[in-house]
Formats: C-alpha cells, structure tokens, sequence
C-alpha cells in the first residue's frame, strides 16, 4: 500500500510539471519537495529466504545437501571405465573410502554445474614416495578441472602441483596441511564457465577453496582444461558433468563427501 502511494504522489507531481510546460507558463514552478526517505522504502520482504537447518557440527550436511559418501555405500558412485559397473575402491570400517591403485577413476551418477562441495581427505596410512608420488589423487569439477589433492606434509613438490592448487593452474595461497595420520578437510565454491552460442568461453571457471579452514583459492579463475603437457584451455562447450576422484596408485583415503547445488 505504501508503495502505491509513493507511486501516485510521483504521478501527480509530473502531471503539475506537464501542466506548467503545456500552458507555456514561464514562471517558477511551486516548490514541490521530494518525498522523504522512509527505511521501508528500501525493505525487501518477498520472497522469503528459503530456510536451510545446518548439521549439528561444522562439516556435517545441511538439510539441502545431496550425500555423496558417508561411509555407508558407494551408491552415487560408479567406475570411470565402465559407468555401468560400480566403484571399485574399497570401503573401510564403514566409515573411510579408500583407493583401490589400478582400478581406476570413479564417478558420480548425478552431474553439476554450480556448487558448493564439502570434502575429507586423509594421506595413505603408510607415508611412501614424495614430490607427486605421495598421497596423490585429485578431485575433478564437470569431469575436467582438478583440484589436487596430495600429502603435501613437509612433502616438497612443484608449486602449482601441491594440495589445494588448480593442477597446473593456480598454486595455493598457503600450505596448512595436516600430517599423514590426520584428515584435512575441503570446503569449495565452484562456478562452472559458461559458454556463447557459437561454443566459444565467455566466462571461466571460477573457484575459491578452503583447506583446514584457510583459504587456498580466492575466487581464482580456472583457466581451462586441466592438462599434465601444454596450456589450459576451453576446447569446447558442456554443461553440467559429473564430479570424479582420481586413482592416482596411492591409496588416498575420502569420507564426509557432500554437494549443495547452487
């Protein structure tokens, strides 16, 4: 009601000020005020924010969230190489995912595009190796833009190739990984690119990724394809796709997987 009001004063006001111009009355016209602001002129009450209830701790699911992995089953899950067979890697005291080296990728059933996904990673149990040979996995966005995951616990490696980098892409803000025995914990805001008409990139990848509650992406642009030779690029338009953990041969271990579509 108040703002049919403000709206009919407005009304009024320009149909006195066309008056004055039609009649070719030159002089002043009244000294009409504008209307004063009121904090209600700048409420927005409709629609209401929709209610999201949080888990009862940090890193636990809200009520939104789509479960990939809690420890249970594997049932969002399927191989890579064969998408109608499920996910090979091993599930441990029904609480841990753990690599099975050889087996190959998996998969999610369901695709995305613009998420929010939440993430735990622990080291294999027993440390071995180094640079990238070290607790090496990767967890891909649309099936194609890797965040690295690798034990980069006093594990000295290429900068753009350690935990919480863009592989090749984009090194982290900081190193604040746990040690090997330990779980470090994702939190990731992923904008998937978008494309033109003709398939062209119009807008990139965009990221921003915490690790153990630093942040390591500050809402980085992910420049393309993530590729072990050569630059990145965007070779050709998709839209949503799958998300895909990688079998690196290190047994990298994953619990506590869940996304919120946004």
């Amino acid at each position: 009601m108040k703002s049919i009001k403000f709206i009919i004063c407005a009304v009024i006001l320009l149909t006195s000020l066309n008056t004055y111009s039609q009649h070719g009355d030159t002089s002043t016209p009244p000294d009409v005020s504008p209307m004063p602001m009121k904090p209600e002129m700048t409420e927005i009450w409709e629609p209401e924010v929709p209610v999201v209830t949080p888990g009862e701790k940090l890193g636990d699911a809200p009520s939104d969230a789509i479960i990939l992995f809690d420890g249970a089953n594997l049932d969002q899950w399927v191989s890579q190489k064969d998408t109608t067979k499920a996910a090979p890697w091993e599930i441990v005291d029904n609480d841990y995912l753990q690599v099975v080296p050889g087996s190959g990728v998996i998969q999610t059933k369901m695709k995305f595009g613009d998420i929010q996904l939440h993430l735990e990673f622990s080291a294999p149990d027993n440390v071995e190796g180094s640079s990238q040979g070290r607790g090496n996995s990767g967890v891909f966005f649309q099936n194609r833009y890797e965040l690295q995951i690798l034990d980069s616990y006093h594990n000295r490696t290429y900068r753009n190739g350690q935990a919480g980098s863009i592989y090749k892409d984009h090194a982290p803000l900081a190193n604040p990984m746990r040690g090997p025995q330990d779980w470090n914990v994702y939190d990731v805001v992923y904008r998937a690119p978008r494309f033109k008409e003709n398939g062209v990139i119009d807008t990139p990848a965009e990221i921003t990724v915490f690790l153990n509650g630093v942040l390591v992406q500050n809402d980085a642009t992910i420049h393309g394809l993530t590729l072990y030779i050569g630059l990145h690029n965007y070779p050709e338009a998709h839209g949503d796709d799958v998300i895909a953990l990688q079998d690196h041969g290190n047994k990298t271990q994953f619990k506590n997987i869940w996304v919120r579509k946004l």
